[in-house]
């Protein structure tokens, strides 16, 4: 058997140990004997029990979710708690972490950062929260050593919030998701499909969890496996690898496009929770004798050998073997994608880079929720004990994921074989995530141990004719990689793995250092601004008829979220919605801001009442549609077409920064990610989708009648007329895949703070 395959169709689980393809038998036989149909063995899975056990709605198949913590980082949580304050927040309903993080190591903007942190400890005081300061944990590792446990779900307002390995189901949205759980409410949600991840055998010691993790992601994104549904892993094989390794592979589920995940649990997952103070929260998870899984996905460690995803995706997974023996060939391919998201030939030059001795690498990166666990950065210092990383081009930093991490680290002798051995050594931040921290030269290689590398996420600006490249690899390969001075190489060449000496916790730096407020709000402790966190916006509901004018069109097979809204430097203004939406898909269409904001002025043209000059041949196309089409019930905006964006961050700016500069819909194919629609609806706009080709171009509209009345009485199926030079051009059929009640008057609304000073 290959390392990992795919089942068609759905599978039962007998006894936790053995896959029975539901094809290949009519029914299968519970312990007391009696046969049980696949709803009833449903019932039967981890994920099941957990999400009933959160479940408010009273309905198996439609979830009302309410979660038992919260957690944001500081790209988000200034959006955040300025949403839920223009809703009526009045204090923190539950557990709310407010980490610092991301932006702790940016200069740009001048005290825009520091100012953003103090609003997060003010925020944590005021409203009772969770506040960890700059360097002191990435947003994950804080919640694994001191929020997640048995049975528990988690909401992040980060993509890579997944827990699952200590048992808790974690959810990556945007931050409207966590507002509405500020203010009492639920997420919603049908109940997910199910997908069986079936481990067996055990890892070779030279393969780490990012080998593990990227063989699945290859073998599961392009087809769309897990997408939206539920990573269950199970199997024999969960035991052979330790709790620290195995939220390694966990954290790196979000690259498949899978909602949440949630393993089996077992001895070390106790010893885990109990060596972190909190032997309480563990909770024994199983899935029942027999349960039945939508999918399996079959994966034998044993069979896994170290793997690199090449630029510039998490899913473009080779072997490193197979990699360095067809190198000209395998870098030729990237090299022709590179040329393509830049606009220009020649932009990368890889190929340049082998010769007899192999493919130069110029920089390494061992960071965050993925990278910086213990027990990487141990594997690494013992593979550069005593060698160097040499004095040329390839650089070598390690950021360990949180002081606590750091400080056992430090205490057992591993930073400092690798300061001796020439590697940089920095504090917990999620920076090179997300192209703010070690950013590579122009026309150079990274090697990371992180968890994408989406172009931009880097540092690229492919329109500024700068372009790096990032290829994702496993702590242990990349150590092998420096102590070969930088060719890349197989972390199966060195025989110095497994040697782990167990982790000593000490939660010292989090007593003296985290601000703990929850339970204790203090209505009078003021919060602070710095003068550049501004409030929303004020923002219309939703017109009775829109003219969307095309502002963006992007064929492209899949958009980032990152090329929706940058991330890096631009998003130092993350807390001024005005002045992050001037970054707006700079990077991939820098004349959407301009085309939106044009758009913008004919509805402040018609608002003030009258149609717009401009636009006098337009609105006499419409008539011939609607007669009564006017200025007074024609709402006028931006829209963006894209195949199929949102994959990647679950920041809501991706969303947010269209509507502020007057977005109205999206128009796709379909949507990558559900949390990237649910920014869509949560800011007020419509997640059109079509199966037409898209017969319109920038500049032209597309105008939908009756769009408010259909939307208020849940109709799915639209209209579009194109409108083009004056003429109504064609017509475009449109859908909106189905709404929950809210999410439909949180678009007639205009926005979910409109929603919610509604309902007040």
């Amino acid at each position: 058997m290959e390392a990992v395959k795919l089942y068609e169709g759905g599978v039962y689980l007998v006894d936790g140990s053995m896959v029975v393809p539901e094809a290949e038998t009519g029914a299968v036989k519970n312990a007391m004997g009696r046969e049980v149909t696949p709803d009833e063995a449903r019932r039967g899975t981890i994920a099941y029990g957990i999400m009933q056990g959160h479940n408010t709605s009273g309905d198996e198949k439609n979830l009302k979710v309410k979660f038992d913590a919260l957690t944001s980082h500081d790209i988000t949580y200034v959006g955040i708690v300025q949403t839920a304050k223009a809703s009526g927040l009045e204090k923190f309903p539950i557990p709310y972490v407010l980490t610092t993080c991301h932006n702790s190591l940016c200069a740009v903007g001048g005290t825009i950062n520091e100012d953003d942190h103090l609003f997060g400890l003010s925020a944590a005081k005021h409203y009772g929260g969770i506040y960890v300061p700059p360097h002191i944990a990435v947003i994950h590792q804080y919640m694994r050593e001191m929020m997640a446990g048995g049975g528990k779900m988690i909401l992040g307002s980060d993509s890579h919030t997944r827990y699952g390995a200590l048992g808790t189901m974690a959810i990556g949205e945007g931050g409207g998701e966590l507002v509405k759980q500020l203010l009492g409410q639920t997420y919603d949600v049908a109940t997910p499909e199910v997908i069986a991840i079936y481990l067996e055998g055990a890892p070779a010691p030279f393969v780490g969890p990012q080998d593990i993790a990227l063989a699945i992601i290859g073998a599961v994104f392009e087809c769309g496996y897990v997408k939206n549904k539920v990573m269950e892993f199970v199997g024999p094989g969960v035991s052979s690898m330790t709790t620290d390794f195995r939220n390694g592979v966990d954290v790196m589920t979000t690259e498949t496009t899978c909602l949440s995940s949630i393993w089996r649990t077992d001895e070390d997952t106790k010893k885990f929770l109990a060596d972190h103070g909190r032997a309480d929260d563990f909770k024994q998870l199983d899935p029942a004798d027999v349960a039945y899984y939508d999918g399996c996905v079959r994966v034998d460690l044993s069979k896994i050998r170290p793997m690199i995803a090449l630029p510039f995706h998490p899913s473009n997974v080779y072997t490193i073997d197979e990699l360095n023996a067809n190198l000209t060939d395998i870098l030729a391919d990237v090299e022709k994608h590179a040329d393509e998201i830049s606009g220009r030939a020649g932009s990368l030059d890889l190929l340049g880079k082998v010769d007899s001795a192999g493919l130069h690498v110029q920089q390494g990166t061992i960071a965050g929720c993925a990278g910086g666990n213990y027990t990487n950065v141990i594997e690494a210092a013992h593979a550069l004990r005593g060698k160097s990383c040499g004095a040329g081009e390839f650089a070598l930093s390690v950021y360990p994921s949180s002081q606590p991490v750091f400080a056992d680290l430090v205490k057992k002798g591993a930073i400092y074989d690798l300061m001796q051995a020439g590697a940089i050594i920095r504090t917990a931040f999620c920076g090179p995530c997300f192209g703010a921290g070690d950013t590579p030269a122009n026309n150079t290689l990274a090697i990371r141990h992180t968890t994408r590398n989406f172009p931009n996420r880097e540092g690229s600006k492919p329109g500024n004719g700068q372009m790096s490249a990032v290829a994702l690899m496993d702590a242990r390969s990349i150590a092998a990689t420096a102590a070969n001075g930088g060719v890349l190489t197989s972390a199966e060449t060195l025989d110095c793995w497994g040697d782990v000496p167990e982790h000593d916790f000490d939660p010292s730096s989090y007593e003296h250092r985290v601000f703990n407020g929850f339970a204790a709000a203090k209505e009078e402790e003021p919060l602070v601004y710095g003068p550049n966190i501004k409030d929303w916006p004020e923002m219309e509901p939703l017109g009775e008829n829109i003219l969307l004018q095309v502002c963006s069109k992007i064929l492209d097979p899949v958009t980032t979220t990152d090329e929706l809204i940058p991330s890096g430097e631009t998003s130092s203004f993350r807390s001024n919605p005005l002045g992050l939406a001037e970054f707006t898909l700079s990077r991939r269409d820098p004349a959407y801001v301009g085309n939106a904001k044009k758009t913008a002025a004919y509805e402040s043209a018609r608002l003030e009442g009258a149609e717009p000059a401009e636009l006098a041949d337009v609105f006499a196309a419409i008539r011939t549609v609607t007669p009564e089409a006017a200025a007074e019930n024609v709402e006028i905006g931006s829209m963006v077409y894209a195949i199929k964006p949102g994959d990647g961050s679950a920041r809501e700016q991706a969303a947010s920064c269209q509507r502020v500069l007057g977005g109205l819909a999206n128009i796709t194919k379909q949507y990558a990610t559900k949390r990237y629609r649910s920014n869509v609806m949560n800011w007020g706009m419509i997640p059109f989708q079509s199966e037409d080709d898209p017969a319109f171009e920038v500049g032209d509209f597309v105008y939908v009648p009756g769009v408010r009345e259909a939307i208020a009485s849940g109709a799915t199926e639209f209209t579009g007329h194109v409108i083009r030079d004056g003429k109504v051009a064609g017509t475009m059929a449109l859908y909106v895949a189905p709404m929950t009640d809210n999410e439909r008057q949180i678009v007639l609304d205009g926005c979910l703070i409109n929603f919610n000073r509604n309902k007040r």
